[in-house]
């Protein structure tokens, strides 16, 4: 009797395909336990094993964009040893910028444009920052070299808003190095001054720079 009472419930049961049907009926695991006579247990446990799978199958792609990633940088790291024999330090057009506790090692070499910072190119070391981007390609781009040189940065120092701008110094002085006559347009444009700011050191009995404590009278 149970089986049969449990055989007509499921036939009750609607199957259809078509958008304009009603939707199927469900058949609870207490209903169905009580036209058996049994008791009927849901499996709402996960499956062991399958989330560490799907962990694994989605993490492929970002495997893969790492691979790419290291491929990249070493090919980078193989152009930066191939272009500077000797080292960053044996190069002629060398020069150094600083901006607040940021220092930058330019070197400019004859090449199509390049501008590779530690090993990884400006895009992604400055993470596709357009400020930071355009302080970098400026000096190049104010004199129409934007495809004469190659530029290879040795950045240390600061965060990334302080790098780019020292590198915007050190590109700015390695022009003037290799062309005296970039100097000129080059300081109208106030690219040769070194800005001076940065943070005002902590004072001893102050909360900071400046900030004091609140005062209390009494």
């Amino acid at each position: 009797m149970a089986e049969a009472a449990l055989a007509s419930s499921l036939s009750r049961i609607s199957l259809g395909s078509s958008s304009s049907a009603s939707p199927p009926s469900s058949l609870s695991c207490r209903r169905a336990s009580s036209l058996c006579g049994t008791r009927i247990s849901c499996i709402n446990k996960p499956i062991p094993g399958l989330f560490c799978v799907s962990n694994r199958i989605s993490a492929v792609p970002n495997i893969c964009a790492a691979a790419a990633t290291a491929e990249d940088r070493e090919a980078l790291t193989a152009f930066v040893k191939a272009s500077m024999p000797g080292g960053i330090a044996a190069q002629k057009l060398l020069a150094t910028g600083r901006r607040k506790t940021a220092v930058a090692r330019v070197c400019l070499l004859e090449g199509t444009g390049k501008i590779i910072i530690n090993c990884r190119t400006a895009q992604d070391y400055l993470q596709g920052n357009p400020l930071w981007l355009q302080y970098v390609k400026y000096p190049l781009t104010s004199l129409g070299y934007e495809t004469k040189y190659d530029v290879i940065v040795k950045a240390e120092g600061g965060g990334l808003s302080g790098q780019a701008q020292a590198i915007l110094l050190g590109i700015s002085r390695a022009l003037c190095i290799a062309n005296p006559a970039n100097r000129d347009p080059l300081k109208k444009l106030g690219l040769l001054t070194r800005d001076p700011r940065a943070v005002e050191r902590k004072k001893a009995g102050l909360h900071k720079a400046r900030k004091a404590p609140q005062y209390s009278k009494r």
